[in-house]
C-alpha cells in the first residue's frame, strides 16, 4: 500500500519538469460528458456493423471487423465511416486541458485513440503539431505523417523544433484522417515495430528517461500491450498507470513487467485529485500497487 498523496506530489512534480509522458488511451473520453464520439473499442466497431454487415463471429471485434470492411467493401468505405463516426469535435475534458497548459518544453503527449480532444485543447498553444500513425493501405512506405498546429503538413525537422508533440500512433480524424484499425493496418505496423521503424524520431528522444503516466488505458488485448511497451521503450524504470476494478492475469503481468504503478480509483477522481478540482487533494488515501 502507498500514500496517494505522496504519489502526486511526485507525478505532479514531474509533469511539472517535462520527465512525465501523458499516455492517453478512449477511456479519457468518458471525462466527457454526452460525447459524440466512440469512446471505446467496442462502441467503435458497434457503430461500424451497424453499417455494415459482417460475419457474427468478428461483430464484436474491431481490428477483424474492419478488415472484413476493407476486403469487402474497400478501404475508402471503411475510412468514411470512421470518419463519421469521428467527424464532431470534442469539447476538451478538463484533463485535456490541464495537460496543454503544462509550462515545460517540449512536452510529448501521446494520445492513441482517434478523437481531436487534444487537438483542440492544445489549440492556445503558440508552438505545437502532431505525429499521426498512417495505414499502409493508404501511404505506402509512410509511417507517420507530422502536421502543424493548423493542420498543413510539416516534417520531421520542423517536429524538432515544437514545444508540444502531440503523438496520435493509432491515427486521428484531423487533419487528414488517418486511421490504423484494420488487421492488415496492425500486421505492416507490428512487423517492424520491434526496430522502433514506425516511432518517430522525435518521440524517441522525447520519451528517453522519462516516466509514463497511463490515463484511460487498458492492456487487456495484445495490441495495447505492444503499443505501450513498443512506446514506451528506452524509457525510465518507474511509470504509472490509472487502472480502476479488477487486473485481468495479462494486464496485471504487463504492469509488473514494465514496472508500471498501479492508482486503483475511477479515472474522474483521480483528474479531479491531480488537477485540484477535488476538495480531498490533501487527504491520505490507500491505492494497491
Amino acid at each position: 500500500m502507498i500514500n496517494l498523496s505522496q504519489s502526486l506530489v511526485e507525478i505532479r512534480a514531474e509533469l511539472g519538469n517535462g520527465k512525465i509522458v501523458p499516455y492517453l488511451g478512449p477511456g479519457v473520453l468518458d471525462l466527457a460528458p454526452a460525447c459524440p464520439v466512440p469512446n471505446s473499442p467496442g462502441e467503435l466497431v458497434e457503430r461500424l456493423v451497424a453499417k455494415v454487415t459482417v460475419p457474427h463471429k468478428i461483430r464484436k471485434n474491431l481490428t477483424a471487423a474492419a478488415q472484413f470492411i476493407e476486403n469487402f467493401k474497400h478501404r475508402k468505405t471503411l475510412t468514411g465511416l470512421l470518419a463519421e463516426a469521428f467527424l464532431a469535435d470534442v469539447e476538451p475534458t478538463v484533463l485535456h486541458r490541464f495537460l496543454a497548459d503544462l509550462p515545460k518544453k517540449p512536452l510529448l503527449v501521446v494520445d492513441a485513440w482517434y478523437d481531436n480532444a487534444m487537438q483542440m485543447a492544445l489549440q492556445h498553444r503558440q508552438s505545437w503539431g502532431q505525429v499521426q500513425g498512417a495505414s499502409q493501405a493508404e501511404h505506402f512506405g509512410t509511417w507517420v505523417q507530422y502536421f502543424r498546429s493548423e493542420g498543413s503538413p510539416a516534417d520531421a525537422f520542423e517536429a524538432d523544433t515544437w514545444d508540444v508533440v502531440l503523438y496520435k500512433p493509432l491515427g486521428a480524424i484531423s487533419p487528414a484522417r488517418n486511421f490504423l484499425v484494420s488487421d492488415s493496418d496492425y500486421v505492416e505496423v507490428l512487423t517492424e515495430i520491434d526496430i522502433q521503424t514506425p516511432i518517430p524520431e522525435v518521440v524517441q528522444h522525447l520519451r528517453t528517461g522519462a516516466h509514463f503516466l497511463f490515463l484511460g488505458c487498458r492492456f487487456s488485448n495484445q495490441l495495447e500491450r505492444t503499443f505501450a511497451r513498443q512506446i514506451m521503450k528506452r524509457s525510465s524504470d518507474k511509470h504509472w498507470a490509472v487502472l480502476p476494478g479488477e487486473l485481468t492475469r495479462n494486464e496485471a503481468r504487463f504492469l509488473a513487467e514494465q514496472n508500471i504503478q498501479r492508482i486503483d480509483m475511477p479515472l474522474e477522481e483521480f483528474v479531479a485529485v491531480l488537477t485540484g478540482a477535488s476538495a480531498d487533494v490533501e487527504q491520505d488515501l490507500a491505492i494497491a500497487v
